[in-house]
């Protein structure tokens, strides 16, 4: 088999160091600090797992290292057909017999829809034992896609999540400056991000749905859950109700931001006469959060019990997601406000709840940090009416009692100052300064 697949190795690997990486939008995502580790990059399809690998490239030609020692190669090639694991060595020997350099550098290797090739993972796992290889894998796949690298990696993956873009890398994507002192800004600069905002929340965060019209962006999306749905979820999981499936997408992308009971929407598809089973249900949405379509978040408590027995809150991965499945033309600014704020809470790495407390008020989301900080967040699109803002304040406060470490925030769209006074401790800004603080 190696002579089938060697000169199309070769080539690969002469274009792999002549051409330069591509220019793209900078991500914001940082490498750990850990060696000894394949560095897996996961995330939802199309988010921009593929250019953060050619990022990652840049910055390390940028900081010296030779380009022949750098090598991205994507395995999505039709002349690879029926490459095993076996034949994968192929790739370093032709390699070290192109570029017999000294080993002063480790070679580091870019491996882009590796999973097309059965049984990769122990080629992988052999080089990370290999004195001089650092890897780097990324995929379309629900393997790679999600956080099921780390099993089949056993432990030797550090995850890297790509999400779709976040509000500062959207400014970037479209040439705009991102301040850097966000709550000291004039009045001609808050009214721009005031406008830019709008933007994100009705265009989402997609790399390729930047700059499309309604109609075009709602296609690309549809496209994006369709290949979604059949190759990570009804493929790989030999999905035989393909029909509950779809109405639970349905379901829940167009209605975020809101409780989700498994009895129930069971009983839902049974009165429309479609009968599924509350596992396979269960199963269905655990497959969809593997493939970063989605995510739930439970409610905060202690009790596993408490925990099993209370809705879920449902978010999608990105805002314009919302009105792909959501027909009634009703806006849907809050609910896609409610959705990036989650989005950027996944991004900071926070442990999620929505808190219901003992008098009966929720809190959008009680976020645990992994320096140990938490916050009580409150998202509302405006807090001009008594009636909302006097809600959204009684249920921080009596959330206070059960959590009292906890910061108290309401994120709102409006950035008009000032703010009509609430009760310390809690702080109303503007959702984007909250996201552009954390720069």
């Amino acid at each position: 088999m190696e002579g089938q697949f060697e000169q199309v190795i070769r080539e690969k690997l002469a274009a792999a160091v002549e051409t330069p990486p591509p220019a793209l939008t900078r991500r914001d995502a940082a490498l750990p600090p850990i060696a000894g580790k394949a560095l897996a990059v996961i995330g939802m399809r199309r988010a921009g797992k593929t250019s953060y690998l050619h990022q990652c490239r840049a910055d390390l030609l940028a900081a010296g290292r030779s380009p022949n020692r750098l090598i991205y190669f994507n395995f999505e090639d039709e002349r690879l057909a029926g490459l095993a694991a076996a034949d994968l060595h192929i790739i370093t020997d032709t390699h070290l017999r192109m570029f017999p350099e000294p080993a002063v550098e480790p070679i580091t290797l870019f491996l882009d829809e590796i999973q097309l090739v059965p049984g990769w993972e122990t080629f992988v796992r052999r080089l990370l034992d290999t004195p001089g290889y650092e890897i780097f894998l990324s995929g379309s796949s629900a393997k790679l896609l999600s956080r099921e690298i780390a099993s089949s990696m056993r432990g030797r993956a550090w995850e890297i999540a790509i999400y779709p873009f976040s509000l500062a890398e959207f400014l970037r994507h479209h040439g705009h400056e991102i301040p850097s002192a966000p709550s000291h800004l004039s009045a001609k600069k808050t009214a721009a991000l005031d406008h830019q905002f709008a933007r994100y929340l009705e265009t989402g965060g997609l790399p390729e749905a930047q700059g499309l019209n309604p109609l075009h962006r709602r296609q690309l999306l549809q496209g994006y859950i369709d290949v979604l749905l059949l190759r990570d979820v009804i493929e790989r999981h030999n999905v035989s109700n393909v029909t509950a499936l779809r109405w639970l997408v349905r379901r829940l992308l167009s209605s975020p931001a809101g409780l989700f009971s498994v009895t129930k929407f069971a009983a839902d598809l049974k009165s429309q006469g479609i009968p599924v089973s509350r596992d396979n249900l269960y199963e269905f949405l655990a497959h969809l959060e593997d493939a970063f379509l989605l995510q739930t978040v439970a409610v905060a408590t202690d009790s596993e019990k408490r925990r099993q027995v209370n809705p879920r809150k449902v978010y999608p991965a990105d805002p314009a997601l919302i009105p792909v499945f959501d027909s009634s033309g009703k806006s849907n600014t809050g609910h896609a406000l409610e959705s990036i704020v989650f989005t950027e809470l996944q991004r900071r790495g926070a442990e999620i709840a929505y808190v219901k407390t003992s008098n009966g008020f929720e809190v959008d989301f009680l976020a645990r940090y992994p320096d140990g900080s938490e916050e009580l967040i409150q998202v509302c699109t405006s807090v001009d009416d008594p009636d909302t803002r006097n809600r959204e304040v009684r249920a921080l406060e009596s959330a206070e009692a059960e959590h009292p470490r906890a910061r108290q925030t309401i994120l709102t769209l409006e950035s008009r100052l000032p703010f009509p006074s609430v009760s310390e401790p809690i702080n109303i800004m503007p959702a984007w300064r909250w996201m552009l603080e954390a720069q």
